[in-house]
């Protein structure tokens, strides 16, 4: 359960006026643990920043694209070698890219 940054304030601010944790307890409900970590993050301007990291990637989507259209028989393990990378990496962006397998149906 995600608490907001005003009831996290207002309940560390409650403790430090000189209440007990058994009336810290029954007036938020929350643990002595959990009172040591929102004190810890509030004393340390956690609740301040911004949290959002966005994984960049090693492979560029249209280089990739570029490399499939060239070589359309390279094997994963080939069209990992140029981005420096792992085979399943390769894959799952292949896979991103909606590019699949190659479909020949012969008829014999």
């Amino acid at each position: 359960m995600a608490y907001s940054k005003e009831y996290r304030l207002a309940a560390v601010q409650y403790k430090d006026e000189g209440h007990t944790f058994k009336e810290l307890w029954e007036a938020f409900k929350i643990s002595s643990t959990t009172y040591y970590d929102w004190k810890y993050k509030i004393e340390n301007a956690y609740y301040e920043e911004e949290h959002h990291f966005k994984r960049k990637g090693k492979i560029d989507k249209q280089k990739l694209a570029q490399a499939v259209s060239q070589t359309p028989d390279a094997y994963l393990r080939e069209l990992a070698e140029p981005f420096n990378c792992t085979e399943q990496a390769v894959f799952y962006a292949v896979k991103k890219l909606g590019i699949t397998y190659k479909k020949n149906f012969y008829l014999q």
